[in-house]
């Protein structure tokens, strides 16, 4: 059987991600940056190695997904899978990171959000989806820091992200399934092209 292959690509920077705020489910369109990095994506990640590319509903990661398709031939055009979006901070949306902390000491406990557990589950439904509807293929995917986060520690064994470490806008790791398992491909947290 031929592997399956997931590359998760993060979308582009935000105004809000410059502040540290958390974004969420909260429709943040991409900023000029943001764009310029998913265009350099673009140069980089040639068509031809991807069967297929998924986008979270989101505007940010849809936009640069769209860039992808603009920006260089022979891309598919994308299509839009719900499990990809980003986690749901609930109450704490629009927080900036230190203020979300000091707010609720339990980050994991916020009105209204997506706990980590919750975030595991909808990671390990996306794995065994992709896994049992595109066997075999290679699947570029544009999504958000936290679901991508959760994926790699998952896959690491708790390992990655190292703690404190962030994951840069428009960088991108990749999964591998080899038909019994899913295992961290390569992990690269730095922006595409820096």
């Amino acid at each position: 059987m031929n592997k399956t292959v997931i590359g998760l690509l993060r979308h582009g920077q935000t105004d809000w991600n410059i502040d540290y705020r958390l974004q969420g489910v909260t429709d943040v369109d991409l900023n000029e940056t943001g764009r310029q990095q998913a265009r350099v994506a673009s140069q980089i990640l040639n068509p031809t190695d991807w069967d297929l590319l998924l986008t979270s509903p989101l505007s940010r990661a849809r936009e640069t997904a769209a860039i992808l398709v603009e920006e260089e031939d022979g891309w598919q055009q994308p299509v839009i899978e719900p499990l990809l979006l980003e986690r749901s901070f609930g109450e704490a949306e629009g927080l900036r990171h230190e203020d979300w902390k000091a707010k609720y000491p339990d980050t994991n406990a916020v009105p209204g959000a997506e706990t980590l557990e919750q975030l595991e589950d909808r990671a390990n439904q996306l794995l065994d989806q992709l896994v049992r509807e595109h066997a075999g293929k290679r699947i570029l995917t544009v999504s958000h820091g936290a679901l991508i986060r959760k994926l790699i520690n998952m896959l690491s064994s708790g390992e990655l992200p190292r703690e404190g470490e962030r994951l840069g806008n428009a960088s991108m790791s990749v999964l591998v399934h080899d038909g019994a398992s899913w295992q961290l491909e390569s992990y690269e947290p730095r922006t595409l092209g820096n």
